[in-house]
């Protein structure tokens, strides 16, 4: 992986600092969270929306026991995969954590790639309207129907903008679009263009891991994927079903792999399709998350232009951390 390095606009030196770090699935964020992680006095908050839920461990690639002993986690585990967890409570969340970690003289380290949440934390949050059950199965059925490409066709005439960056199979947020559209007569991006941007209050550093090599991305996407289904993927899926009341328009199983397992056990997808079905999915789901991390690089990333492997790469991230955390480092000292 190539590594760019960047630091927010929030610079003043009275502010606490944090660690974002940041990348698309199967980029190796794990691996280097843990190893700045048992060098440096941080504490590690996921950022990931799909590790809030409880039993969902394989498919989201959440900690092992053994290392959540280690490097305690926070924000993963929150709720049943029956519920729905919200970019704006995870901004809450998030905010309540680091200020804990802070009071506990250590630092914040964010890690994961669910670039929704890291846009909301960093941003703030539009004043968007409440969901609407009814409203919601309304668009659910006519989905059902019609298909979500053209609800995608029909928010693109009323909404253009949101329906430029969205697939006509992202059918969460078509669903959020539509519902915002028809509830106030307004485009979703007419409230994303007008929201504030409350200050973070954090010296914020973000490591972002990008692929320069698109080819070597998508072979560690197949391996995992393919130890995923090793490791007992579909198995989870089928406990998590017998355990709850699930369906397959719940956010839980609308994720990357939840999503396909549960297709083959409704029968909608052949088992010999499943491995394929899946690696495609996490590959565009990829392909979204470097296109949020393209954005950031324009907004004033310094590129490092390092390979991850490289030693000097590892050498350079720890002296900008260092650099970072140098008023901390000396308070623990």
């Amino acid at each position: 992986m190539g590594i760019d390095v960047s630091i927010s606009t929030v610079t003043s030196p009275s502010l606490p600092p944090a660690i974002a770090l940041i990348g698309p699935t199967a980029s190796g964020k794990t691996e280097l969270a843990l190893a700045i992680a048992a060098r440096f006095p941080v504490e590690i908050v996921s950022l990931d929306s799909a590790q809030v839920f409880i039993g969902m461990d394989i498919g989201t690639a959440k900690p092992d026991r053994e290392t959540l002993t280690r490097f305690p986690h926070h924000l993963i585990d929150l709720i049943t995969p029956e519920e729905r967890y919200s970019a704006a409570r995870f901004r809450s969340d998030a905010l309540r954590v680091m200020a804990e970690i802070t009071a506990r003289s250590r630092v914040p380290l964010l890690v994961g790639g669910t670039m929704l949440y890291f846009k909301a934390l960093i941003e703030g949050l539009a004043d968007l309207p409440e969901a609407d059950p009814e409203l919601r199965a309304a668009i659910d059925a006519q989905a059902t129907e019609r298909g979500w490409p053209a609800l995608h066709a029909e928010l693109a005439r009323g909404d253009p903008d949101t329906a430029a960056r969205l697939a006509p199979t992202d059918s969460q947020r078509i669903q959020r679009a539509l519902e915002v559209l028809r509830l106030t007569g307004r485009p979703l991006s007419s409230f994303l263009q007008r929201q504030e941007a409350p200050a973070l209050p954090y010296r914020l550093l973000t490591i972002a891991l990008v692929a320069p090599q698109r080819q070597r991305l998508h072979e560690r996407i197949a391996e995992r994927f393919h130890a995923m289904l090793a490791a007992g993927l579909v198995g989870e899926v089928e406990a998590l079903r017998a355990r709850y009341r699930l369906s397959g328009e719940l956010p839980s199983m609308r994720c990357v792999g939840y999503r396909q397992v549960w297709e083959m056990l409704e029968g909608r997808l052949p088992r010999g399709e499943l491995a394929e079905r899946g690696i495609f999915a996490t590959r565009q789901f990829a392909k979204r998350q470097l296109t949020w991390l393209r954005a950031l690089r324009e907004a004033g990333t310094i590129d490092l232009e390092s390979a991850l492997a490289e030693p000097a790469a590892a050498a350079r991230i720890e002296l900008a951390i260092a650099a970072h955390l140098e008023h901390t480092l000396r308070q623990n000292e």
